[in-house]
């Protein structure tokens, strides 16, 4: 009797031992519905971090922006890495400018959109509201006009939405709060440009990339390149651009962070040769941002950089 009690006993330790390592092994090598329900932020990939930094803000963390071009670097010139394929390659969805601003990336888009969402977002925006040179083509700088990016950076929020429905009222909420930022932005760059002198609104530069800034705040821009920085600067141009400082007692020409400096240093030898002192108004951010983690790696602060720049540049006195 006593040993048909302790083979009972023994039987009934080694069942609860049995269940005991199951939940264990279950514990150790299986993932939790928990685990399962945790969501992988959204890859996000674009090209500028014009678009990046922002879509970073908007998308908060539920995505991972990465931007391929950083501080410094010219997108119409841009060539892909293999390091770039493969991160666009791994991204769950891009956003890019468009509007021929990354011509030589064309192909690779157009390939990748056969597996994924590609957008080009500069091309939502109504066709009769862009720029255009005197050959017709369009000036893709349209960051340069806030209320045209905010609509840009709308239809990237919509089509980041459409990937992820259910984070679509954080996704709109984050969206709200960061253009009211921008209309903030918006009424302190009219209230500071307007206050330059009609006649002192010319603003020189290596390229012509701010005619949507020009546009927006009433000042006549000449860039000393086209809309691409593949054009080419010619004798005639610099001349011209002389000329025109001699005639309008232009104060201060400017350079861009991404753009040789050099085209725009001999404007300022021209003009000194004609006895007209120009100085160098200061370094502008056109094609790209500034340095992650300074004011002017974010949107606001790199565009708040350019405004308060050509203002001071502008209503400094000639020959001070």
């Amino acid at each position: 009797m006593g040993n048909t009690i302790t083979m009972i006993r023994l039987m009934i330790l080694g069942v609860s031992l049995a269940f005991v390592l199951l939940g264990c092994s279950k514990t150790t090598n299986e993932p939790t519905h928990e685990e399962d329900s945790i969501k992988k932020p959204i890859q996000v990939v674009t090209t500028i971090a014009q678009i990046g930094e922002p879509m970073q803000i908007i998308g908060g963390d539920r995505v991972e922006v990465t931007s391929l071009m950083g501080p410094g670097v010219d997108p119409h010139l841009y060539e892909a890495t293999q390091g770039d394929i493969a991160t666009l390659q791994n991204a769950d969805i891009i956003f890019y400018n468009g509007l021929y601003l990354e011509g030589n990336l064309g192909d690779i888009f157009n390939k990748l959109r056969e597996t994924k969402p590609v957008f080009a977002i500069g091309e939502t925006i109504d066709e009769g509201r862009l720029l255009k040179d005197e050959e017709g083509a369009t000036d893709p700088h349209i960051w340069f006009d806030l209320d045209l990016w905010k609509e840009a950076l709308e239809s990237a929020t919509d089509e980041l939405i459409k990937f992820s429905p259910d984070d679509a009222s954080y996704f709109e909420q984050n969206k709200q709060a960061y253009f009211s930022k921008i209309d903030e932005l918006k009424a302190e760059a009219i209230e500071k440009m307007s206050s330059i002198p009609k006649e002192q609104r010319i603003l020189v530069t290596a390229h012509d990339a701010f005619g949507y800034f020009g546009r927006m705040y009433d000042i006549e821009v000449v860039g000393l390149q086209g809309l691409s920085t593949e054009d080419e600067v010619g004798i005639s141009d610099i001349h011209s651009t002389v000329d025109l400082l001699l005639e309008k007692k232009v104060p201060s020409v400017f350079v861009e962070s991404s753009i040789n400096q050099n085209s725009i240093k001999a404007v300022i030898e021209g003009a000194a040769k004609k006895g007209l002192d120009v100085t160098l108004g200061g370094e502008l951010f056109s094609d790209a941002m500034g340095a992650a983690g300074t004011e002017e790696g974010t949107y606001l602060g790199m565009y708040r950089h350019n405004v308060n720049t050509v203002y001071d540049g502008l209503t400094r006195s000639v020959n001070e």
